[in-house]
């Protein structure tokens, strides 16, 4: 019997209504669709401070980072929804990926929450470039990571007119791209998965 691949999705926006967190609603619910087990976050809920290394020296990693790599290991990947800002990642989503890949231990355990994690990403914005900017620097900063990202994506254009009153796509040629990159995720999270038990 195939392993039902277990997925966390999260927007890199808390916004109230932003396209990204709309975009992430729309992953849900196809990820589901397709058979996945999802699990659904908001960054809200892991507030960090801004990077510092002298204050991850004095004080370690902040808890909520290795709470949040803790629940990244024990699934086989992440679906990303991303706004762009000045044509890149914006802070806060940024920001939490640094802390998360300076994870080195959970409780007495050696771990790296990123490394080997298969990722499939969205962007989306209010023009017509749909984010693409920001989905190439993050798709670098998690390469970097060493995970692994897988090929299709979803750029969502336009995202005040992109979404139906019922939340979903209004242009078919985007549920296509959106339905691809799910299939892609969950098939290459099964093969690829390092999933670690709770």
């Amino acid at each position: 019997m195939a392993v039902i691949p277990k997925i966390l999705v999260f927007p890199g926006s808390v916004r109230s209504g932003a396209y990204s967190g709309r975009t992430a609603d729309v992953a849900q619910k196809e990820l589901a669709v397709q058979g996945a087990e999802v699990t659904r976050i908001s960054l809200a809920d892991y507030p960090l401070p801004i990077l510092d290394e002298d204050l991850e020296k004095e004080k370690g990693v902040p808890e909520n980072a290795v709470k949040l790599g803790r629940l990244i290991s024990t699934h086989d990947g992440l679906l990303i929804a991303t706004p762009e800002y000045n044509g890149s990642i914006p802070p806060l989503l940024k920001n939490t990926i640094d802390w998360v890949s300076r994870v080195r231990r959970d409780g007495g355990r050696s771990v790296r929450p990123l490394a080997g994690k298969v990722a499939g990403l969205c962007s989306s914005s209010n023009g017509h470039f749909a984010g693409i900017r920001c989905i190439n620097h993050l798709r670098a900063v998690l390469v970097r990571c060493q995970m692994e990202v897988v090929t299709p994506e979803c750029s969502v254009p336009d995202g005040g007119a992109a979404f139906d009153e019922g939340g979903n796509f209004r242009d078919e040629r985007l549920y296509k791209s959106m339905e691809h990159l799910c299939r892609t995720l969950i098939e290459t999270s099964r093969m690829l998965s390092t999933r670690i038990e709770a």
